[in-house]
C-alpha cells in the first residue's frame, strides 16, 4: 500500500503530504517557497531582480520558490537581504502556513510549553599570548 500525493492549487498549507496520524504532514520547502514568492510578488519584484541582488542563480531561486529545492540558511539570509525582509518575519510566515496546513489554525494550539533560556549579553572572549 503506497502513499498517494495530491497537488492542489497553492495556498497556505496546500504543499503537504497525506495525513499521518490525523495531522497533515507538510513539506517545509513548499511553505518556505510560497512565503518567499508572496513577499517578492508583494514588493512587485521579479525573480531576476532578487536573484541578482542575492547572488543566487535565477533557476535555483525559481526551484526554491516552487518548493523543489531546500534552501540553506545562508541562501535564505541572502534572499531575505535582497527582499529587505528580516529572516524572523519570513520564518513567522512559514510557521503560520505550517499551522494552517497541520489543521492547528493558529500558532500555539497544542504547542510545547515555553522554556526560558538564558541569553548571554556578552560572549566571553579568550585571548592567547601567542
Amino acid at each position: 500500500m503506497g502513499l498517494t500525493f495530491h497537488r492542489t492549487t497553492r495556498g497556505p498549507g496546500t504543499g503537504g503530504l497525506p495525513d499521518q496520524g490525523g495531522r497533515r504532514m507538510i513539506l517545509l520547502r513548499r511553505e518556505m517557497g510560497d512565503a518567499l514568492r508572496e513577499c517578492r510578488v508583494g514588493q512587485g519584484r521579479t525573480l531576476r531582480d532578487i536573484s541578482s541582488a542575492a547572488s543566487v542563480s535565477l533557476g535555483y531561486l525559481s526551484e526554491i520558490e516552487r518548493g523543489e529545492k531546500e534552501a540553506s540558511s545562508e541562501l535564505l539570509a541572502a534572499v531575505c537581504g535582497a527582499l529587505e525582509l528580516p529572516l524572523s518575519v519570513l520564518l513567522g510566515r512559514v510557521a503560520q502556513r505550517a499551522a494552517v496546513a497541520e489543521g492547528a489554525g493558529t500558532l500555539g494550539e497544542g504547542a510545547c510549553p515555553p522554556v526560558a533560556l538564558p541569553v548571554p549579553h556578552e560572549l566571553p572572549v579568550q585571548a592567547s599570548a601567542a
